[in-house]
This record gives C-alpha cells, structure tokens and sequence, in this order.
C-alpha cells in the first residue's frame, strides 16, 4: 500500500472528503518527522515506535576495488512493533 491509496482508503471507511483526509495523514506525517529529527521517539500505542539511532564511525571495504574506507558516523529510523502487532503478523 503506498500513501495515496491509504488516503482513499482511509477517505472511503471515515465518510471525509480525499482533500480533508490527505491533509490530516500529511500533518500526520510530518509530526513524526519533525519529532524523529529533533531526537524524540513516537509511541503509538497498539502499534509501535519510531525512534533516531546512532550508527558510530566504522569499517568498511569499497565492493569495487576492495580497499578498506572509513564509514562515517550517521543518523537512522529504527521502528519496533508492539507486542499485539507482532504477534498479530505472526
């Protein structure tokens, strides 16, 4: 599912115009942005949590030539489901 079909999804089940519905998942989305960045975690409870990790300094070898390169520390999204929602998957 991509993010248009979950508005028109989501616009059919709640009975709210494709605009309005487009418009509160985008604001959505941008909340978690912009609460990721500044290094909060989001917890949505029943579904999980998104939070920034920190990868160090490390290691590597270039798959092209071989040779060992340094791979600079950076940022990433580490998501964890919930316990209903894993076990529901499973």
């Amino acid at each position: 599912m991509n993010k248009a079909e979950l508005i028109q999804i989501v616009s059919e089940r709640v009975d709210v115009a494709h605009s309005d519905t487009e418009m509160v998942i985008e604001e959505f989305l941008s909340l978690i942005e912009k609460s990721i960045i500044k290094g909060e975690d989001v917890k949505l409870s029943g579904f999980g949590v998104f939070e920034k990790k920190q990868r160090k300094e490390r290691k590597g070898t270039n798959p092209s030539d071989g040779r060992h390169i340094i791979i600079p520390a950076s940022s990433t999204i580490s998501f964890r489901p919930s316990k209903n929602f894993k076990a529901k998957v499973n």
